[in-house]
């Protein structure tokens, strides 16, 4: 089976099974646990913060961080096509008491600067207070759309100027710092909270780290225990994080160059469209053109065929490369795609 679902269904290297195999273990709840405190020390210092804190999942350190910046009644911006908004069970709302103010992505994933601030209540008795903006880097719904550091800090700048916190969803910002070539400091160094998977591209088998001020860290390990994050002695899941953060970060641009190699052998295929050129980063979002084919129809003929990927709606199919899949998977995907379309389409 060749699995493009999504990059969270990467398996653990051989390396980490090893390192979880012998990690050194305490209770993490206690703060005594030897691995899980190195692996927030090395996030922190990679990502250009003072501390980290280990959870359980990317949807985990989205909401301890909007739970630590925001208060019952307050409000965040947010963008309409973001996985905060769509796909984390409105947690912040149902658990926080928070209200969503969602404006729209841009194609390129981007909130505009004019839409941001137009969003921004005046104090107002009437309003919710404006506390928080969220972002996506890279952006999930955009096709891993990847924000720039000058757009990032052009927003914090905007929200900081009016009193804002920023906090960013991060989950995949080492493929957004191996596309544009740069230290992934530079893309979170003026947003005040961030959060990355390691269980997605990087390969580890659980987890995320949130990264912000020592005293922001201090808050959230209180909404992690609340939530039922305390995890006692996670260092063997830790361990492959570290494996992760050391041996698996550059090894990204193969996913990029295989999403770009998917998007080239099918942008002249009957019936579908996409522009490589759009293809950043490890997703690839291919829009069925053709009346006579969904985009349902066309994931289950590609699964009869031994390769799965995921509907987004009725004409949207997005396919996500990644650890485990090679470039003869991708020809193999390819030519089933070809085949299916010249055939149905």
């Amino acid at each position: 089976m060749i699995d493009l679902r999504s990059d969270t269904v990467t398996l653990p290297t051989p390396a980490m099974r090893r390192a979880m195999a012998e990690a050194e273990v305490g209770d993490d709840v206690y703060g005594e646990d030897p691995t899980v405190n190195r692996l927030e020390a090395m996030a922190a210092e990679r990502l250009g913060k003072e501390a980290g804190l280990f959870v359980v999942s990317g949807t985990m350190a989205n909401l301890v961080s909007i739970l630590t910046h925001c208060g019952r009644g307050d409000e965040i911006i947010i963008g309409h096509q973001s996985h905060t908004f769509l796909y984390e069970a409105g947690g912040s709302a149902s658990l926080g008491g928070i209200h969503h103010y969602a404006i729209p992505n841009q194609p390129d994933g981007t909130l505009r600067l004019e839409d941001i601030e137009a969003a921004i209540r005046p104090d107002n008795v009437h309003f919710a207070r404006s506390r928080l903006v969220c972002l996506e880097n890279t952006q999930n719904r955009c096709g891993g759309a990847v924000l720039s550091p000058e757009y990032t800090d052009a927003v914090c700048h905007l929200a900081h100027g009016h009193g804002l916190s920023v906090h960013l969803d991060g989950a995949r910002i080492f493929n957004a710092a191996v596309a544009l070539g740069v230290e992934v400091s530079e893309l979170t160094r003026s947003v005040d909270a961030v959060g990355f998977c390691l269980s997605k591209g990087l390969s580890a088998p659980v987890g995320s780290v949130l990264c912000g001020s020592a005293g922001f860290i201090a808050e959230t390990r209180r909404w992690r225990k609340a939530v039922g994050g305390g995890m006692r002695q996670c260092g063997v899941l830790a361990a492959a994080g570290i494996v992760a953060l050391e041996e698996m970060v550059d090894r990204l641009a193969e996913d990029h160059e295989n999403a770009r190699l998917l998007a080239e052998g099918i942008a002249d295929a009957r019936g579908i469209a996409i522009d490589p050129s759009k293809v950043r980063t490890d997703i690839v979002i291919l829009e069925v053109t053709s009346e006579r084919v969904s985009a349902a129809q066309l994931v289950a003929a590609l699964l009869e065929r031994g390769i799965q990927m995921t509907a987004f709606g009725p004409t949207q199919i997005r396919a996500v490369t990644h650890y485990g899949i090679t470039e003869v998977d991708i020809q193999t995907t390819v030519g089933a795609i070809r085949e299916v379309m010249g055939g149905m389409g």
